[in-house]
Protein backbone atom coordinates (compact mmCIF):
# COMPACT_ATOMS: atom_id res chain seq x y z
CA UNK A 1 0.00 0.00 0.00
CA UNK A 2 2.82 2.41 0.87
CA UNK A 3 6.06 2.68 -1.07
CA UNK A 4 7.85 4.83 1.51
CA UNK A 5 7.78 5.26 5.26
CA UNK A 6 6.21 8.73 5.12
CA UNK A 7 4.11 8.36 1.97
CA UNK A 8 1.05 10.56 1.51
CA UNK A 9 -1.15 7.42 1.52
CA UNK A 10 0.09 6.48 4.96
CA UNK A 11 -0.19 10.02 6.34
CA UNK A 12 -3.78 10.51 5.12
CA UNK A 13 -4.81 7.08 6.39
CA UNK A 14 -3.16 7.71 9.76
CA UNK A 15 -4.82 11.11 10.31
CA UNK A 16 -8.24 9.88 9.17
CA UNK A 17 -8.03 6.88 11.50
CA UNK A 18 -6.86 9.11 14.35
CA UNK A 19 -9.84 11.40 13.75
CA UNK A 20 -12.22 8.41 13.93
CA UNK A 21 -10.62 7.19 17.17
CA UNK A 22 -11.00 10.64 18.71
CA UNK A 23 -14.71 10.73 17.81
CA UNK A 24 -15.24 7.25 19.26
CA UNK A 25 -13.30 8.17 22.40
CA UNK A 26 -15.57 11.15 22.86
CA UNK A 27 -18.65 8.91 22.50
CA UNK A 28 -17.30 6.40 25.02
CA UNK A 29 -16.37 9.16 27.45
CA UNK A 30 -19.81 10.71 27.18
CA UNK A 31 -21.82 7.48 27.33
CA UNK A 32 -19.85 5.74 30.08
CA UNK A 33 -18.47 8.43 32.37
CA UNK A 34 -20.97 11.25 31.96
CA UNK A 35 -24.11 9.33 31.10
CA UNK A 36 -25.34 9.27 34.73
CA UNK A 37 -24.92 13.01 35.32
CA UNK A 38 -26.44 13.82 31.94
CA UNK A 39 -29.42 11.54 32.65
CA UNK A 40 -29.87 13.23 36.04
CA UNK A 41 -29.90 16.74 34.52
CA UNK A 42 -32.45 15.66 31.89
CA UNK A 43 -34.79 14.18 34.50
CA UNK A 44 -34.55 17.30 36.68
CA UNK A 45 -35.52 19.43 33.67
CA UNK A 46 -38.44 17.06 32.96
CA UNK A 47 -39.70 17.43 36.54
CA UNK A 48 -39.51 21.22 36.31
CA UNK A 49 -41.37 21.15 32.98
CA UNK A 50 -44.18 19.08 34.54
CA UNK A 51 -44.31 21.44 37.54
CA UNK A 52 -44.75 24.45 35.24
CA UNK A 53 -47.56 22.69 33.37
CA UNK A 54 -49.33 21.89 36.63
CA UNK A 55 -49.19 25.51 37.73
CA UNK A 56 -50.43 26.64 34.35
CA UNK A 57 -53.28 24.14 33.79
CA UNK A 58 -54.42 23.24 37.31
CA UNK A 59 -57.84 24.93 36.98
CA UNK A 60 -58.55 23.70 33.42
CA UNK A 61 -61.28 21.14 32.77
CA UNK A 62 -58.94 18.72 30.99
CA UNK A 63 -56.25 19.00 33.70
CA UNK A 64 -56.21 15.34 34.68
CA UNK A 65 -55.96 14.03 31.13
CA UNK A 66 -53.25 16.49 30.05
CA UNK A 67 -51.16 16.00 33.22
CA UNK A 68 -51.53 12.23 33.04
CA UNK A 69 -50.25 12.26 29.45
CA UNK A 70 -47.38 14.53 30.46
CA UNK A 71 -46.44 12.22 33.35
CA UNK A 72 -46.43 9.25 31.00
CA UNK A 73 -44.33 11.12 28.45
CA UNK A 74 -41.78 12.35 31.00
CA UNK A 75 -41.86 9.13 33.08
CA UNK A 76 -42.68 10.89 36.35
CA UNK A 77 -45.22 10.23 39.10
CA UNK A 78 -47.62 13.00 40.07
CA UNK A 79 -49.72 13.19 43.24
CA UNK A 80 -51.93 16.08 44.39
CA UNK A 81 -53.12 16.18 48.02
CA UNK A 82 -54.87 18.58 50.37
CA UNK A 83 -53.62 19.86 53.74
CA UNK A 84 -55.00 16.76 55.45
CA UNK A 85 -52.77 14.55 53.26
CA UNK A 86 -55.83 13.30 51.40
CA UNK A 87 -54.96 12.26 47.81
CA UNK A 88 -56.97 14.27 45.26
CA UNK A 89 -55.17 13.04 42.14
CA UNK A 90 -52.58 10.40 41.33
CA UNK A 91 -51.12 9.84 37.85
CA UNK A 92 -51.54 6.43 36.26
CA UNK A 93 -47.78 5.99 35.64
CA UNK A 94 -45.83 4.17 38.37
CA UNK A 95 -42.26 3.71 37.25
CA UNK A 96 -39.04 2.76 38.98
CA UNK A 97 -38.61 6.10 40.69
CA UNK A 98 -42.16 6.56 41.95
CA UNK A 99 -42.81 6.85 45.69
CA UNK A 100 -46.47 6.26 46.43
CA UNK A 101 -48.37 5.78 49.68
CA UNK A 102 -47.18 2.21 50.04
CA UNK A 103 -43.42 2.82 49.80
CA UNK A 104 -42.73 6.35 51.08
CA UNK A 105 -39.39 6.51 52.77
CA UNK A 106 -39.96 9.76 54.61
CA UNK A 107 -42.82 12.02 55.49
CA UNK A 108 -41.77 14.73 52.98
CA UNK A 109 -45.42 15.72 52.37
CA UNK A 110 -46.01 16.81 55.95
CA UNK A 111 -42.64 18.55 56.00
CA UNK A 112 -43.50 20.61 52.90
CA UNK A 113 -47.01 21.51 54.17
CA UNK A 114 -45.54 22.85 57.39
CA UNK A 115 -42.74 24.70 55.56
CA UNK A 116 -43.79 28.14 54.29
CA UNK A 117 -42.30 27.89 50.79
CA UNK A 118 -43.88 27.66 47.34
CA UNK A 119 -41.52 25.05 45.87
CA UNK A 120 -38.99 22.62 47.30
CA UNK A 121 -37.10 19.54 46.18
CA UNK A 122 -36.18 16.36 48.11
CA UNK A 123 -33.74 13.57 47.33
CA UNK A 124 -34.32 10.03 48.56
CA UNK A 125 -33.03 6.54 47.98
CA UNK A 126 -35.91 4.40 46.85
CA UNK A 127 -35.47 1.25 48.97
CA UNK A 128 -37.63 -0.82 46.67
CA UNK A 129 -35.43 -0.26 43.59
CA UNK A 130 -32.30 1.00 45.36
CA UNK A 131 -32.25 4.07 43.11
CA UNK A 132 -31.87 7.76 43.78
CA UNK A 133 -35.22 9.53 43.54
CA UNK A 134 -36.04 13.21 43.19
CA UNK A 135 -39.26 14.60 44.71
CA UNK A 136 -40.32 18.08 43.65
CA UNK A 137 -43.00 19.70 45.84
CA UNK A 138 -45.23 22.51 44.57
CA UNK A 139 -47.74 24.63 46.55
CA UNK A 140 -51.03 25.22 44.65
CA UNK A 141 -54.07 27.37 45.37
CA UNK A 142 -56.73 26.54 47.99
CA UNK A 143 -54.36 24.54 50.21
CA UNK A 144 -53.55 22.04 47.50
CA UNK A 145 -50.10 20.50 47.05
CA UNK A 146 -48.50 18.68 44.13
CA UNK A 147 -45.63 16.21 44.44
CA UNK A 148 -43.69 15.08 41.37
CA UNK A 149 -41.15 12.29 41.75
CA UNK A 150 -38.92 10.38 39.39
CA UNK A 151 -35.78 8.29 39.37
CA UNK A 152 -32.59 10.16 38.55
CA UNK A 153 -30.48 6.99 38.35
CA UNK A 154 -30.20 5.46 34.84
CA UNK A 155 -31.99 2.18 34.38
CA UNK A 156 -29.39 -0.61 34.44
CA UNK A 157 -30.82 -2.51 31.50
CA UNK A 158 -30.86 0.62 29.33
CA UNK A 159 -27.23 1.36 30.21
CA UNK A 160 -26.20 -2.17 29.27
CA UNK A 161 -28.00 -1.92 25.93
CA UNK A 162 -26.32 1.43 25.18
CA UNK A 163 -22.87 0.00 26.00
CA UNK A 164 -23.41 -3.06 23.80
CA UNK A 165 -24.59 -0.81 20.99
CA UNK A 166 -21.56 1.44 21.48
CA UNK A 167 -19.19 -1.53 21.17
CA UNK A 168 -20.85 -2.54 17.91
CA UNK A 169 -20.75 1.06 16.61
CA UNK A 170 -17.05 1.30 17.52
CA UNK A 171 -16.19 -1.85 15.59
CA UNK A 172 -18.16 -0.77 12.53
CA UNK A 173 -16.75 2.77 12.56
CA UNK A 174 -13.15 1.52 12.84
CA UNK A 175 -13.61 -0.87 9.93
CA UNK A 176 -15.31 1.77 7.79
CA UNK A 177 -12.65 4.33 8.74
CA UNK A 178 -9.91 1.97 7.64
CA UNK A 179 -11.59 1.31 4.28
CA UNK A 180 -12.64 4.92 3.60
CA UNK A 181 -9.23 6.27 4.64
CA UNK A 182 -7.56 3.83 2.26
CA UNK A 183 -9.66 4.91 -0.73
CA UNK A 184 -9.44 8.63 0.12
CA UNK A 185 -5.65 8.43 0.40
CA UNK A 186 -5.50 6.57 -2.90
CA UNK A 187 -7.80 9.12 -4.54
CA UNK A 188 -5.70 12.09 -3.37
CA UNK A 189 -2.25 10.55 -3.80
CA UNK A 190 -2.79 9.06 -7.26
CA UNK A 191 -2.72 12.40 -9.18
CA UNK A 192 0.20 13.60 -7.00
CA UNK A 193 2.18 10.47 -7.84
CA UNK A 194 1.44 11.03 -11.54
CA UNK A 195 2.61 14.66 -11.26
CA UNK A 196 5.80 13.47 -9.58
CA UNK A 197 6.49 11.04 -12.43
CA UNK A 198 5.77 13.78 -14.98
CA UNK A 199 8.12 16.17 -13.11
CA UNK A 200 10.90 13.55 -13.28
CA UNK A 201 10.38 13.34 -17.04
CA UNK A 202 10.45 17.13 -17.27
CA UNK A 203 13.76 17.14 -15.39
CA UNK A 204 15.11 14.93 -18.21
CA UNK A 205 14.05 17.67 -20.70
CA UNK A 206 10.96 15.84 -21.92
CA UNK A 207 8.88 18.93 -22.71
CA UNK A 208 6.06 16.87 -24.26
CA UNK A 209 4.98 15.61 -20.84
CA UNK A 210 1.54 16.74 -19.61
CA UNK A 211 0.56 17.29 -15.98
CA UNK A 212 -2.94 15.82 -15.80
CA UNK A 213 -5.74 17.53 -13.88
CA UNK A 214 -7.89 15.79 -11.25
CA UNK A 215 -11.19 16.35 -9.44
CA UNK A 216 -9.47 18.34 -6.66
CA UNK A 217 -9.29 22.11 -7.23
CA UNK A 218 -5.94 22.60 -5.49
CA UNK A 219 -4.35 19.80 -7.52
CA UNK A 220 -5.86 21.23 -10.71
CA UNK A 221 -4.26 24.59 -9.90
CA UNK A 222 -0.93 22.85 -9.26
CA UNK A 223 -1.21 20.97 -12.56
CA UNK A 224 -1.95 24.21 -14.44
CA UNK A 225 1.05 25.92 -12.79
CA UNK A 226 3.35 23.01 -13.66
CA UNK A 227 2.09 22.94 -17.26
CA UNK A 228 2.75 26.67 -17.51
CA UNK A 229 6.24 26.21 -16.03
CA UNK A 230 6.87 23.39 -18.51
CA UNK A 231 5.88 25.61 -21.46
CA UNK A 232 8.12 28.41 -20.21
CA UNK A 233 11.04 26.00 -19.75
CA UNK A 234 10.45 24.72 -23.26
CA UNK A 235 10.60 28.28 -24.62
CA UNK A 236 13.73 28.98 -22.58
CA UNK A 237 15.42 25.86 -23.88
CA UNK A 238 14.47 26.78 -27.42
CA UNK A 239 15.79 30.32 -26.94
CA UNK A 240 18.99 28.88 -25.47
CA UNK A 241 19.54 26.72 -28.55
CA UNK A 242 18.78 29.67 -30.83
CA UNK A 243 21.13 31.87 -28.82
CA UNK A 244 23.97 29.39 -29.10
CA UNK A 245 23.36 28.96 -32.84
CA UNK A 246 23.22 32.68 -33.53
CA UNK A 247 26.15 33.63 -31.30
CA UNK A 248 28.19 30.88 -32.98
CA UNK A 249 27.18 32.29 -36.35
CA UNK A 250 27.98 35.86 -35.30
CA UNK A 251 31.37 34.78 -34.00
CA UNK A 252 32.18 32.64 -37.00
CA UNK A 253 31.45 35.31 -39.63
CA UNK A 254 33.92 38.01 -38.45
CA UNK A 255 36.55 35.36 -37.65
CA UNK A 256 36.24 34.00 -41.18
CA UNK A 257 36.52 37.54 -42.57
CA UNK A 258 39.58 38.31 -40.42
CA UNK A 259 41.29 35.12 -41.53
CA UNK A 260 40.39 35.64 -45.18
CA UNK A 261 41.63 39.24 -45.33
CA UNK A 262 44.78 38.38 -43.42
CA UNK A 263 45.59 35.59 -45.91
CA UNK A 264 44.69 37.88 -48.82
CA UNK A 265 46.98 40.59 -47.48
CA UNK A 266 49.86 38.13 -47.22
CA UNK A 267 49.35 36.10 -50.41
CA UNK A 268 47.61 38.36 -52.95
CA UNK A 269 48.39 41.90 -51.87
CA UNK A 270 52.02 41.48 -50.91
CA UNK A 271 53.80 44.73 -51.64
CA UNK A 272 50.54 46.56 -52.43
CA UNK A 273 50.36 49.05 -49.58
CA UNK A 274 46.98 50.49 -50.54
CA UNK A 275 45.32 47.07 -50.76
CA UNK A 276 46.98 45.90 -47.57
CA UNK A 277 45.69 49.03 -45.82
CA UNK A 278 42.15 48.22 -46.98
CA UNK A 279 42.58 44.67 -45.74
CA UNK A 280 43.77 45.92 -42.35
CA UNK A 281 40.77 48.28 -42.08
CA UNK A 282 38.42 45.39 -42.79
CA UNK A 283 40.17 43.26 -40.16
CA UNK A 284 39.88 46.11 -37.64
CA UNK A 285 36.15 46.52 -38.41
CA UNK A 286 35.50 42.81 -37.96
CA UNK A 287 37.54 42.81 -34.73
CA UNK A 288 35.44 45.70 -33.46
CA UNK A 289 32.35 43.73 -34.36
CA UNK A 290 33.63 40.76 -32.34
CA UNK A 291 34.41 43.04 -29.41
CA UNK A 292 30.88 44.50 -29.58
CA UNK A 293 29.33 41.03 -29.53
CA UNK A 294 31.40 39.88 -26.55
CA UNK A 295 30.67 43.11 -24.65
CA UNK A 296 26.94 42.79 -25.29
CA UNK A 297 26.90 39.17 -24.10
CA UNK A 298 28.84 40.09 -20.96
CA UNK A 299 26.60 43.10 -20.27
CA UNK A 300 23.41 41.09 -20.67
CA UNK A 301 24.71 38.20 -18.57
CA UNK A 302 25.82 40.58 -15.83
CA UNK A 303 22.47 42.37 -15.67
CA UNK A 304 20.42 39.17 -15.69
CA UNK A 305 22.55 37.78 -12.86
CA UNK A 306 21.66 40.86 -10.74
CA UNK A 307 25.35 41.70 -10.47
CA UNK A 308 24.97 45.15 -11.99
CA UNK A 309 24.17 48.12 -9.78
CA UNK A 310 23.27 51.62 -10.84
CA UNK A 311 25.89 54.36 -10.72
CA UNK A 312 23.54 57.35 -10.65
CA UNK A 313 24.77 60.74 -11.79
CA UNK A 314 23.32 63.93 -13.26
CA UNK A 315 24.01 64.58 -16.96
CA UNK A 316 22.53 66.26 -20.01
CA UNK A 317 20.47 63.80 -22.05
CA UNK A 318 20.52 65.93 -25.24
CA UNK A 319 24.32 66.13 -25.20
CA UNK A 320 24.56 62.36 -24.67
CA UNK A 321 22.35 61.63 -27.69
CA UNK A 322 24.32 64.06 -29.87
CA UNK A 323 27.60 62.39 -28.86
CA UNK A 324 26.15 58.97 -29.75
CA UNK A 325 24.95 60.18 -33.17
CA UNK A 326 28.48 61.34 -34.03
CA UNK A 327 29.51 57.66 -34.15
CA UNK A 328 27.15 57.13 -37.07
CA UNK A 329 28.70 59.80 -39.34
CA UNK A 330 30.33 57.04 -41.36
CA UNK A 331 26.89 55.59 -42.20
CA UNK A 332 25.64 59.01 -43.27
CA UNK A 333 28.65 59.50 -45.56
CA UNK A 334 29.05 56.00 -47.00
CA UNK A 335 25.53 54.52 -46.98
CA UNK A 336 23.30 57.64 -47.06
CA UNK A 337 21.58 57.01 -43.69
CA UNK A 338 19.73 59.98 -42.19
CA UNK A 339 19.59 60.63 -38.45
CA UNK A 340 17.09 63.28 -37.38
CA UNK A 341 17.08 64.55 -33.79
CA UNK A 342 14.14 66.63 -32.51
CA UNK A 343 14.18 68.16 -29.04
CA UNK A 344 12.22 71.03 -27.48
CA UNK A 345 14.80 71.92 -24.84
CA UNK A 346 18.41 72.86 -25.50
CA UNK A 347 19.42 70.71 -22.55
CA UNK A 348 17.66 68.24 -20.27
CA UNK A 349 19.31 67.24 -17.02
CA UNK A 350 18.40 63.78 -15.78
CA UNK A 351 19.72 61.53 -13.01
CA UNK A 352 20.54 58.00 -14.17
CA UNK A 353 23.42 55.63 -14.89
CA UNK A 354 25.03 57.44 -17.81
CA UNK A 355 26.95 54.45 -19.20
CA UNK A 356 23.87 52.22 -19.16
CA UNK A 357 21.61 54.89 -20.69
CA UNK A 358 24.19 55.24 -23.44
CA UNK A 359 23.82 51.49 -24.04
CA UNK A 360 20.02 51.84 -24.25
CA UNK A 361 20.06 54.68 -26.80
CA UNK A 362 22.88 53.11 -28.78
CA UNK A 363 21.09 49.74 -29.06
CA UNK A 364 17.73 51.32 -29.97
CA UNK A 365 19.39 53.34 -32.76
CA UNK A 366 21.17 50.19 -34.00
CA UNK A 367 17.82 48.38 -34.06
CA UNK A 368 16.24 51.23 -36.04
CA UNK A 369 19.17 51.19 -38.51
CA UNK A 370 18.73 47.46 -39.10
CA UNK A 371 14.99 47.64 -39.76
CA UNK A 372 14.29 51.09 -41.18
CA UNK A 373 12.69 51.51 -44.61
CA UNK A 374 14.10 52.39 -48.03
CA UNK A 375 14.46 56.06 -47.02
CA UNK A 376 17.16 54.94 -44.51
CA UNK A 377 15.82 57.45 -41.97
CA UNK A 378 16.05 57.10 -38.19
CA UNK A 379 14.25 59.71 -36.06
CA UNK A 380 15.01 60.49 -32.42
CA UNK A 381 12.52 62.63 -30.47
CA UNK A 382 13.00 63.98 -26.94
CA UNK A 383 9.97 65.71 -25.42
CA UNK A 384 8.58 66.56 -22.02
CA UNK A 385 5.40 64.73 -21.02
CA UNK A 386 3.92 65.67 -17.65
CA UNK A 387 6.72 64.94 -15.17
CA UNK A 388 8.61 62.66 -17.56
CA UNK A 389 11.05 62.94 -20.43
CA UNK A 390 9.77 60.88 -23.36
CA UNK A 391 12.49 59.47 -25.62
CA UNK A 392 11.37 57.96 -28.95
CA UNK A 393 13.46 56.19 -31.59
CA UNK A 394 11.45 55.77 -34.80
CA UNK A 395 12.13 53.80 -37.97
CA UNK A 396 10.15 53.52 -41.22
CA UNK A 397 10.44 49.76 -41.72
CA UNK A 398 7.90 46.97 -42.11
CA UNK A 399 6.80 47.08 -38.48
CA UNK A 400 6.13 44.27 -36.04
CA UNK A 401 3.16 41.93 -35.85
CA UNK A 402 1.02 42.51 -32.76
CA UNK A 403 1.43 38.90 -31.58
CA UNK A 404 5.25 39.23 -31.81
CA UNK A 405 5.55 42.41 -29.71
CA UNK A 406 5.69 40.69 -26.27
CA UNK A 407 8.63 38.55 -27.44
CA UNK A 408 10.90 41.05 -29.23
CA UNK A 409 12.69 41.85 -25.95
CA UNK A 410 13.92 38.26 -25.63
CA UNK A 411 17.46 37.36 -26.59
CA UNK A 412 17.68 36.49 -30.28
CA UNK A 413 13.91 36.29 -30.66
CA UNK A 414 13.13 35.77 -34.33
CA UNK A 415 9.72 36.45 -35.78
CA UNK A 416 8.60 33.39 -37.72
CA UNK A 417 12.11 31.98 -37.18
CA UNK A 418 13.64 34.17 -39.88
CA UNK A 419 16.64 35.85 -38.34
CA UNK A 420 17.65 39.06 -40.07
CA UNK A 421 21.39 39.63 -40.13
CA UNK A 422 22.26 42.83 -38.31
CA UNK A 423 24.02 45.71 -40.04
CA UNK A 424 24.98 47.04 -36.62
CA UNK A 425 24.82 45.31 -33.24
CA UNK A 426 24.63 41.69 -32.12
CA UNK A 427 20.97 40.73 -31.88
CA UNK A 428 21.07 41.16 -28.09
CA UNK A 429 20.32 44.89 -28.16
CA UNK A 430 16.63 44.90 -27.19
CA UNK A 431 17.25 42.42 -24.39
CA UNK A 432 19.93 44.75 -22.98
CA UNK A 433 17.54 47.72 -23.35
CA UNK A 434 14.85 45.86 -21.41
CA UNK A 435 17.20 44.95 -18.56
CA UNK A 436 18.68 48.46 -18.20
CA UNK A 437 15.27 50.19 -18.23
CA UNK A 438 13.82 47.74 -15.72
CA UNK A 439 16.88 48.24 -13.53
CA UNK A 440 16.08 51.99 -13.60
CA UNK A 441 12.35 51.22 -13.16
CA UNK A 442 11.48 53.26 -16.27
CA UNK A 443 8.38 52.71 -18.38
CA UNK A 444 9.14 51.46 -21.87
CA UNK A 445 7.45 49.87 -24.86
CA UNK A 446 6.94 49.90 -28.61
CA UNK A 447 4.22 51.14 -30.93
CA UNK A 448 4.22 49.48 -34.33
CA UNK A 449 2.05 49.06 -37.41
CA UNK A 450 2.76 46.73 -40.29
CA UNK A 451 4.36 48.53 -43.24
CA UNK A 452 4.44 51.79 -41.26
CA UNK A 453 7.48 51.31 -39.05
CA UNK A 454 8.06 51.08 -35.31
CA UNK A 455 8.39 53.56 -32.46
CA UNK A 456 10.45 52.37 -29.49
CA UNK A 457 10.09 54.62 -26.46
CA UNK A 458 10.93 54.97 -22.78
CA UNK A 459 10.08 57.54 -20.09
CA UNK A 460 12.52 59.08 -17.63
CA UNK A 461 10.95 60.68 -14.52
CA UNK A 462 12.10 64.23 -13.89
CA UNK A 463 13.16 65.43 -10.46
CA UNK A 464 10.53 67.51 -8.66
CA UNK A 465 11.61 71.02 -7.68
Amino acid sequence: MWKTKNSINKEIWKYFLLFSILILSFLWLFQVLFFGSYYKSVKINDVKTVANQIKKNYNNLDFEESINNLALDKEVCIEIIDKNLYSLYTSSFFGKGCINNSNKTSNYELDFIRDDVKEKSYNYINSRFNSETLVYALRLKNDKYAFINTSITPIDQTSKIIRKQLILVTAVVLILSFIIAYYISRHISKPIIKMNEAAKSLAKKDFKVIFEESKIDELNELASTLNYAKDELSKTDELRRDLMANVSHDLKTPLTMIKAYAEMSIDLHKGKIKKQKEDMNTIIEETNRLTLLVNDILALSSMQSDIETLNLEEFDLITLIKDILKKYKVLEELENYKFELFHEEKSLLITADKRKMEQVIYNLINNAINYTGEDLTVTIKVTKENNNVLVEIIDTGTGIKEEDIPYIWDRYYKSEKRHKRNVYGTGLGLSIVKNVLELHKYQYGVKSELNKGSNFYFKIPLKKN
